[in-house]
Order: structure tokens, then sequence, then C-alpha cells
């Protein structure tokens, strides 16, 4: 469990007994994995509670004084596999849980999770949404929201967890992530020009502008991305769909729907991005999304909170 959990150690615990990492598949656990959140955010982890039996489990928050501020983020895949388990779990805490199993059999597990957008058998992409950040367990109670996150071995041994290919630094370190899908890049400016030139000059926060933070995204393949942001000051949310490439235009939508009023809309065809997309949201469920030609993402009805 995180740090801040208000009952002391109850965290999940592991489904299948432990026996250490010192096998043949531990040596190459997780070396192309990155971290289970969107690109370019930066989360905080912790091993530390009682209830991490192998010592290698980790705990993220968005920081470690936010509280519930975490419920509903989204949690990507930190790599490429299939899912082997999509479930809520209630004997061992785990509550909602999804586990992915990577080409090289090793497996990442993922859980507490508010919500599952994956089902048991389905193939996903790095970095493609499987759920959200949630303080889900039939076991333990008061639990404050977090992602409990493992990297295994084929055999089922909890190992060091590995990012961009560099040993997690226990037992805390804060993180970025570079779980990026097609290639985002640092961006810079601000404005939606024509001027030529490969990659994205732009990014969420500085299309939404000051205040905003990104509170969810979905890739579009390898075309881009849709981001949906929030700003507590305002009470706004804002939405906009980024392409990966600058070079030439496509046709790029970006939508944002609260619920109880109409749908707003920015599409055209656009070298970098369509929006922002804006509308107040305070404690109300939107539905959001965007496309890149043919690459399409629609949400549920969700962020409530």
């Amino acid at each position: 469990m995180r740090i801040k959990t208000l009952i002391a150690g109850a965290c999940g615990l592991a489904v299948v007994p432990l026996t250490g990492v010192g096998t043949a598949d531990a040596a190459t656990a997780a070396s192309t994995l990155q971290l289970p959140f969107p690109c370019g955010e930066t989360w905080v982890g912790s091993s530390k509670s009682r209830a991490h039996t192998a010592g290698y489990e980790i705990d993220f928050n968005g920081s470690a004084t936010d509280g519930n501020a975490d419920l509903g983020r989204t949690v990507v895949a930190a790599g490429a596999g299939t899912v082997i388990m999509s479930e809520y779990r209630r004997t061992d805490g785990f509550g909602n849980v999804i586990k992915i199993r990577h080409s090289d059999g090793t497996v990442t597990l993922y859980a507490h999770l508010n919500a599952r957008s994956v089902a048991k058998g389905a193939s996903v992409r790095q970095g493609q949404k499987i759920g959200t950040v949630g303080r889900s367990s039939a076991k333990y109670k008061g639990m404050i929201a977090h992602l409990h996150y493992e990297q295994r071995t084929s055999s089922g041994s909890i190992v060091p967890a590995k990012f961009n290919g560099t040993t997690y630094r226990y037992p805390n370190q804060t993180l970025t992530s570079r779980n990026c899908g097609g290639g985002t890049q640092t961006q810079t400016g601000n404005g939606n020009n024509n001027s030529g030139g490969s990659g994205n000059p732009y990014s969420a926060t500085q299309i939404c502008g000051s205040g905003f933070k990104q509170i969810d995204s979905q890739n579009l393949g390898s075309a881009g991305k849709v981001v949906l942001l929030y700003s507590a000051a305002t009470g706004q949310n804002c939405v906009t769909t980024l392409r990966n490439s600058g070079s030439g235009k496509a046709a790029v939508q970006a939508y944002l729907e609260v619920q109880g009023k109409a749908r707003k809309t920015d599409s055209g065809s656009y070298q970098y991005y369509a929006g922002p997309v804006k509308d107040t949201a305070r404690k109300t469920c939107v539905k959001w999304g965007g496309a890149i030609g043919s690459a399409r993402y629609d949400s549920p009805l969700e962020h409530c909170d």
C-alpha cells in the first residue's frame, strides 16, 4: 500500500508464492518496460509498505501528500503484451487488477484500479490505456488512491522494477514517464502555426493554458494522442488532440461533452493539433475524445469527481 494509506501496511498481497530473483528469466525481465503512466507525467514511487513481502513492489502516487487526487488518473501498459488477468479479486486485497504477459514471458501487474479498460486475452500496445488509478480492495478498507505495480518473472517471482532500461532506485524515487508511444517530443512555444518541419513543437499544457494539469490521455496509434486536462482553479476541463508529426496537415478533431450539456468540438485540417476545447465541469462527469484521420478515441462518461 502507498505510504499515505489510512491503514498501515494493508496493500494487496502477492497472489503466487515468491521464490527470490535468482532465476534465468529475471536477467531479461523488463528491459524495455516504461513507467505505467502517460508520457511526460511525474510520479512518486515507494516500496515501504509492510505488505510488500518481496520488497520490490511499488506504490505510485502523483505526490506524497495529494490524498485521493490520483483517483481516476490514467494507467497505461508498461510494455506491449497479452492481458492474462483482468478481474476483481477479493482474497488477496488487490481489488481490480490487471496482469500483462510480455514477449519475453515476464509479467507486469497493476492493482487497486478504479476501472479496467481491457479484458483477459486482449493484446495491448505499450502506452495503451488499460485502466485508472483507484483504491479498490475488498480486503482492506480506508485505502488512499494509488497504483500498486509489480514486475515479475515468467515463474512468478517479483523482481526489481526497470523503467526505460534503468533499475528503480528503492525504496523511493520520483520518475517522469518516457512511455511516449509514437514518440512525443519535448515541446516549446504555443499556437497552431503552419510552419514546416517534422515533430510537434506544442504540448497539451501549452495549448490549454496556465493552471491546467493533464489527468488522462489516449494514444491514437502512431498518429498522436488526445489529452484531457483539468484546472482546479477554474473547474474547467480542456481537451486537445496532438499529432506526433508536424509534416503537412491531417484531419484532426477534439471534443468535450460535460454531462447535461451540449458537446463542444473543434475539427479541421490541422498541422499540429485540434483544440483547445474547454468547458466547466467541477464534480461533473465528462465524455471526451478525438481523432487523427481514421484513428479515434471516445471515452465513456467518467472523471466525475
